[in-house]
């Protein structure tokens, strides 16, 4: 085999390489309610698996809703997001861990959700458990996390 067609034969292997990388990352919805399955003031799903590199939409059903990360509920080195009132907001989870996501005007009433990304070790999901949220955020949450496995 020629050097020239080694050289074509492996750039065409990178090439399906990397396309197969981005092909391989899913879009994931989650709706900002008023109302749902949970109660008032919801995210669905509540409970999203992700893997690194999945984006994540989080798309208000009301002006009155955003998606922002819960600073103490973030995998070591992740960026933290704040949506808009009202706007979507799209994320790209690149670190494993988990990730608490709150409506800031309904945190309080319990808007919370939780994105586990890749595998979760049990020291991350104990230092998770530990994080103090208001009491209705706190209730939310904790079933949330018993689904981390």
């Amino acid at each position: 085999m020629s050097m020239r067609r080694a050289f074509a034969l492996a750039a065409i292997g990178l090439s399906f390489a990397a396309m197969s990388g981005v092909a391989s990352a899913k879009d994931i919805i989650v709706h900002m309610k008023n109302a749902g399955k949970e109660g008032a003031m919801v995210f669905e799903p509540s409970f999203v698996k992700a893997a690194p590199g999945d984006v994540i939409h989080f798309e208000p059903t009301d002006a009155a809703h955003n998606a922002e990360s819960i600073p103490s509920m973030m995998p070591a080195g992740a960026t933290p997001f704040k949506g808009v009132m009202g706007k979507d907001v799209t994320v790209t989870v690149t670190k494993p861990g988990l990730y608490g996501v709150k409506c800031l005007p309904h945190y309080t009433m319990g808007m919370v959700a939780l994105v586990q990304v890749g595998k979760v070790t049990p020291a991350e999901l104990a230092a998770a458990k530990a994080v103090k949220l208001p009491p209705m955020a706190a209730k939310r949450m904790t079933p949330l996390l018993d689904k981390v496995k």
